[in-house]
């Protein structure tokens, strides 16, 4: 017997349930706008937060994953005095980044880092630009972090002996799989990435624990190596503070070894907080971020220390030339000459795996500052608020970056180490002004001096390696063009997160329940009474209220035109006898056509709004509506209703006189 079954009887349906399913699936978890997002740490994920040291691995895959190739970088910009220049970045470490961060934790526990420290001093448009010119920067490091790490995980796949020679001339299509991979890990599930990270982080530093130790071992046999080290240092810098000088010159060509404070504060959202944490003031969580940010420090010096002294001992200068067995893979040269190509092996594949997942804390910094700025600033669509559809955007981008750079480590490394740089001189800046504020004297000038330092590095590093700052440019240009356009294509949407009408602003509403409601839309810059008694003359002739009607007056007061998203306040008052509605707001138009719905939704009758023809040119208006949030009144508020309720038998009436 055949079972047959019955075609849907309208094809179409079926195509419109299958792209409305995708659509669901994409935007899983998006809210709407309540000044909150669905990115890694946001306020739905509080059931999901992590003990501090799973999130440690979370970042550390970025930061412990420099292991990969900071050892070759080291020994090949500062020869002997690798050891000492590494000593510098230690120093750096330890005394100036992480009291930095830790601070920027107490001050930006939410996960904004100094971007959000630095929003706070300068105000409206400036702060704007500011915050994208910063995103400008993490954007850079991030992306970089993610394609750069997935191109040296290809080097060492390739460079291994057991390699298929196959993989050989492919490294752009194995980067490509590989930045798959981990989009693919995020459109899963922000959870199952730190699992994988704590696997990752333990396997690969008792790994590195191994080969360290081996290498210390050999060192401490070959007496003859040690001796011949420390010949070459004091035949080339013989003076000590000659050496300290050229440690200290560089130094700037070792700051990937900084990289993974900004992400550690990015992820700090997921880090679990104490029972007595409060969203103003998690305390536990705050904690726990020092800690996470102490730890990862105390354990990357450690290995940095012993590393860079082993690889300069034990390997020949040559090998860390291009086309050398050490060249970016100093550790992994030392795991296959004296532990053998079985562990040299496993460690290749440890190495791989990490430098691979290290885009997994890029990827969670990006998806916690995008969706926390863009989007409420307007300058993003409003799924930018989801984790999926921004993965996607991501690792395209991350295609396009591993394309034109070919997936070459050494290509994208100044634009790698510029974004470090700038976001950790940021910090720096963000928690000295900060200090300044608060009247801490001490800690003033001693955060002061670190942003010195960083300046310098930063400085230094741009000169070193220009590329750097021009590929941060380009990040930096399409951020700010792409959010002022979304800005621009957003404009006429409603603004308001929420409208909320006081006590008196409600009873105003009582008084008219029996007909229509009739509000005149008021300059609040103009309160006395004559001003009142004219706009309501005016009215009163356009729209033959009678005589003993009482109309409200709407006055809209803007306070930053440069916000987006915002929670409406409506406020009832009496002033000289007329019943005004006060509402603060970032753009007139947009407010008045919110608290219009709301008012019609809170009474169910239909409000009628009165405006008076704007003067002026009307592009001059156009663009002091984009920017100042005033210009053209009337007509711009009548197209946002139009946009926000299609039905014109729904829609509030505008009428202009």
């Amino acid at each position: 017997m055949t079972t047959m079954s019955r075609p849907p009887a309208d094809p179409s349906a079926l195509r419109a349930t299958r792209k409305e399913a995708l659509g669901s699936w994409l935007l899983h978890g998006l809210e709407d706008s309540k000044g909150t997002h669905q990115g890694p740490g946001g306020l739905a994920d509080e059931q999901k937060k992590h003990h501090w040291w799973q999130v440690m691995c979370l970042t550390g895959v970025d930061y412990f994953s420099t292991l990969g190739y900071q050892p070759a970088i080291a020994a090949l910009a500062a020869g002997a005095l690798s050891p000492l220049a590494t000593l510098v970045l230690v120093a750096v470490t330890l005394f100036g980044a992480l009291p930095v961060y830790r601070r920027v934790a107490g001050e930006s526990h939410r996960g904004e880092g100094s971007i959000a420290m630095l929003e706070r001093l300068l105000p409206k448009w400036r702060g704007k630009l500011l915050v994208l010119v910063l995103l400008g920067f993490a954007a850079t490091d991030f992306m970089i972090t993610m394609t750069l790490s997935a191109a040296d995980a290809t080097a060492h796949l390739i460079e291994n002996p057991f390699a298929p020679d196959a993989l050989h001339g492919q490294e752009v299509a194995v980067t490509l799989v590989l930045l798959a991979l981990l989009a693919a890990v995020f459109l899963r599930g922000f959870k199952e990435a730190i699992g994988v990270a704590v696997v990752l982080v333990i396997l690969y530093l008792g790994l590195n624990v191994v080969v360290i130790a081996r290498s210390l071992a050999e060192a401490a046999a070959h007496p003859v190596a040690v001796g011949d080290w420390w010949q070459a240092l004091n035949t080339s810098h013989g003076n000590p503070l000659m050496a300290v000088a050229i440690a200290l010159l560089v130094f700037p060509k070792l700051a990937l070894g900084l990289s993974g404070f900004e992400t550690g504060v990015a992820v700090m959202p997921q880090v679990r907080g104490g029972a007595g944490d409060t969203q103003e003031n998690p305390a536990g969580r705050i904690q726990g971020t020092r800690r996470m940010l102490t730890t990862a420090a105390l354990v990357m010096s450690s290995f940095l220390v012993t590393s860079s002294f082993t690889t300069v001992v034990l390997i020949p200068e040559a090998e860390f030339l291009p086309g050398g067995e050490a060249n970016g893979r100093a550790l992994a040269f030392l795991a296959h000459e004296y532990l053998g190509p079985g562990f040299g092996t496993v460690y290749d594949v440890s190495t791989i795996a990490i430098l691979w997942f290290a885009g997994a804390s890029a990827m969670a910094g990006l998806l916690n500052l995008v969706p926390r700025y863009l989007p409420r600033y307007g300058m993003a669509p409003a799924w930018a608020k989801a984790v999926r559809p921004l993965v996607l955007v991501f690792t395209l981008i991350g295609f396009l970056i591993t394309w034109l750079f070919e997936a070459d480590v050494d290509a994208q490394g100044g634009a790698y180490a510029t974004g470090v740089l700038v976001l950790m001189t940021s910090a720096a800046v963000a928690v000295t002004l900060s200090a300044r504020r608060l009247q801490q004297r001490k800690r003033t000038i001693g955060f002061g001096i670190i942003t010195v330092l960083f300046v310098y590095t930063t400085v230094a590093n741009i000169f070193e390696r220009p590329e750097g700052i021009r590929i941060a440019g380009f990040f930096i240009l399409g951020i700010i063009s792409i959010s002022l356009l979304s800005r621009v294509l957003r404009s006429f949407e409603l603004h308001a997160t929420h409208v909320r009408l006081d006590t008196q602003a409600l009873e105003f509403m009582a008084e008219n329940l029996s007909g229509p409601i009739g509000i005149i839309a008021h300059e609040p810059l103009r309160q006395s009474a004559d001003a009142y008694r004219q706009k309501l003359a005016s009215s009163t002739e356009a729209s033959h209220f009678p005589s003993d009607y009482r109309p409200l007056f709407l006055e809209v007061t803007v306070d930053d035109s440069s916000d987006f998203e915002t929670a409406l306040e409506v406020r009832g008052v009496v002033r000289h006898g007329f019943a005004v509605l006060e509402v603060h707001g970032p753009v007139v138009p947009n407010t008045i056509a919110s608290v219009l719905l709301h008012i019609r939704d809170v009474t169910g009758l239909m409000p009628h709004v009165y405006f008076r023809w704007t003067e002026g040119n009307p592009a001059v208006n156009l663009l002091r509506f984009l920017v100042l949030g005033e210009g053209e009144i009337a007509p711009v508020t009548r197209e946002i209703l139009r946009e926000a309720e299609p039905d014109v038998t729904k829609r509030p009436w505008v009428h202009v006189g």
